[in-house]
């Protein structure tokens, strides 16, 4: 790496082949890692995927750090250590991930590491007199570089929001590399805690795509399966599918008022984390756990829908789903009764691991920042130009 007079940080040498990307999504169930070489020929990004794999957090730690990401819980002490901690999960990951891959971790070029939110809070509010929003990922950056070699970018989410974005979505940018198809208009959902749409228009331009959270995911059928079954989650669909949804419940869900926001928009634990899950439970506390969890899974499939039909204009040709929410096969057959006739699939149809995909957009954010290549979509966040995203750390 060299720096000039008045010219960005420009990675010096060939450009980085062997990236790793690790995150941990909003549902905290550990770490997921994955190994991509990439390469560019005659303007194409290609990108092979090496190896993956997803460690969970050591017991208790998941629990915990939920617990200390709710508004008015979290105090700064704890914040501090556990984004020390985290840093080691992380360079942990990346060092198993180039065992799984048969590699020297030095020949790794370079990791992007999103880390792991605690607070997003995507809307300006004045705070003494200035304007603020604000993100959190904790799991230093700093920490994942000095403890692998390896030369690590992370906190991709603010340098958006400083020009005005909500700092989110961000998979925008692997989408239009890597989905965008000459004759078929696509949705590509990410179900992870929260849901997430990209609409990527025939042979359209970057400057076309459009994205934003549609509300939640598996949020709120994980916490539910914990709490009413004492399971991480609703494995395949299947307490979901052995109950019946509650109306009442889901006319409630409905009024939201966030279904009713018209994009640039993102959401998290903030709206949909565990006051949303109390709410419903105190609603619902009548009901049959089954029913709950049908009905949780229901909000999820139909916002989904809802949205789409409500922000994207014109017909649909199909939707690619990922994230861990594409395993669980009851959301899947919900979706696809309500979005028909649009055909809904993986990404694993389509050559990319429904569990690995969000690992690769930050391998590719990472090289993006360390090229010079702005990588937000103003388009979809609301900034107001475009700029490059995350923080390098220099082992």
């Amino acid at each position: 790496m060299s720096q000039r007079t008045s010219e960005p940080l420009r990675w010096s040498g060939p450009p980085p082949r062997l990236v790793a990307g690790v995150l941990s999504g909003t549902s905290a169930d550990g770490v997921t890692a994955c190994l991509v070489e990439i390469a560019e020929r005659h303007g194409r990004t290609r990108i092979r995927e090496i190896a993956t794999l997803q460690r969970p957090y050591p017991a208790g730690l998941r629990a915990f750090i939920l617990r200390h990401s709710l508004p008015g819980t979290g105090s700064v002490d704890i914040i501090s250590r556990l984004h020390m901690a985290l840093g080691v999960c992380f360079a942990d990951a990346v060092r198993a991930l180039a065992r799984r891959a048969g590699v020297p971790l030095s020949s790794i070029d370079l990791v992007g590491s999103h880390g792991q939110t605690v607070q997003h809070m995507p809307d300006a509010e004045p705070l003494f007199g200035l304007t603020s929003r604000s993100t959190l990922q904790i799991g230093d950056p700093s920490v994942v570089a000095q403890r692998t070699g390896i030369v690590t970018v992370g906190d991709f989410r603010t340098a958006d929001m400083a020009v005005g974005g909500q700092g989110a979505p961000l998979v925008p940018y692997l989408d239009a590399m890597l989905f965008r198809h000459s004759r078929r208009k696509r949705i590509l959902l990410n179900l992870g805690g929260i849901a997430n749409i990209t609409v990527l228009p025939r042979a359209g331009s970057r400057e076309a795509v459009r994205a934003f959270d549609t509300g939640p995911a598996n949020m709120v059928i994980d916490a539910l399966a914990e709490r009413l079954f004492g399971e991480p989650f609703d494995r395949h669909g299947h307490h979901a599918r052995r109950g019946m949804i509650i109306l009442p419940l889901m006319d409630w869900a409905r009024r939201h008022p966030y279904f009713r926001r018209p994009p640039p928009k993102s959401t998290g634990r903030e709206l949909f984390g565990a006051a949303f899950v109390d709410e419903l439970l105190r609603r619902g506390r009548r009901h049959d756990p089954h029913d709950l969890i049908a009905t949780a899974t229901e909000i999820t499939a139909w916002s989904v829908v809802d949205q789409v039909r409500r922000y994207v204009r014109g017909p649909i040709d199909e939707m690619l789903v990922s994230g861990g929410g594409a395993h669980n096969r009851h959301v899947m057959r919900r979706l696809a009764d309500l979005a028909e006739p649009v055909d809904v699939r993986t990404v694993d149809d389509v050559g990319v691991s429904v569990d690995s995909k969000e690992a690769i957009l930050f391998a590719l954010l990472a090289r993006a920042a360390v090229l010079g290549r702005p990588a937000n979509l103003p388009t979809v966040t609301g900034a107001s130009r475009s700029v490059i995203l995350g923080k390098i750390c220099i082992p």
